[in-house]
């Protein structure tokens, strides 16, 4: 695992275990000397996990829409930035560029950026593993509705335990080391081919 794309807010949060745990991450991550990918920005959560992988020797490749580099919230002191035309593009690059995905807290825009990666994983998109750092407990109510969802008959089991979920930054990492990408879903019966 040469590099993990982190998904982020851009505030602090309610609580400063968030940022700790931003700042925990980043310190893990440059340890075990994986590049961190992530939205670019100097601000919030973002900015305290790109600022412990910068202090503890590690790089750190920025992918920031143009829109948010003409607000001047792009970090300045990053390995590399990329700066791209939309959010959309913002997305593909980081995809492309990490070989997995991390959610800090955020708000609805981690989300969407957590749960498409999450999809693209079950549609076979890629086999790359996907987690959320469950700091402070941020992400129990998602992970109730993944559950929820698999009781229900709307995510296979095999699929919902494709999100991997730890409050500790380096058995997360450990769980990605480990992770085995479930088989691709098919709707086609086998004596249909």
């Amino acid at each position: 695992m040469k590099r993990l794309a982190v998904f982020c807010g851009s505030s602090d949060g309610a609580s400063k275990a968030y940022k700790e745990g931003a700042i925990q991450l980043g310190e893990e991550l440059a340890k075990r000397e994986i590049t961190l990918v992530y939205g670019g920005a100097s601000v919030g959560i973002m900015g305290a996990v790109a600022n412990a992988v910068l202090e503890n020797g590690g790089k750190v490749i920025g992918v920031i829409p143009q829109m948010l580099e003409d607000r001047e919230i792009s970090h300045p002191n990053l390995t590399e930035l990329h700066v791209v035309q939309s959010m959309h593009e913002r997305k593909a690059k980081m995809a492309d560029l990490a070989d997995g995905f991390i959610a800090l807290p955020g708000g609805p825009g981690t989300l969407e950026e957590f749960i498409e990666v999450f999809t693209w994983a079950q549609l076979g998109v890629h086999q790359k593993p996907c987690g959320l750092l469950n700091i402070n407990h941020y992400y129990e109510p998602l992970v109730s509705l993944f559950n929820h969802m698999a009781d229900q008959q709307f995510l296979h089991e095999e699929y919902r335990s494709m999100a991997l979920v730890d409050s500790c930054p380096s058995q997360l990492i450990e769980q990605f080391y480990a992770y085995q990408p479930p088989a691709i879903k098919t709707y086609i019966k086998k004596d249909q081919t």
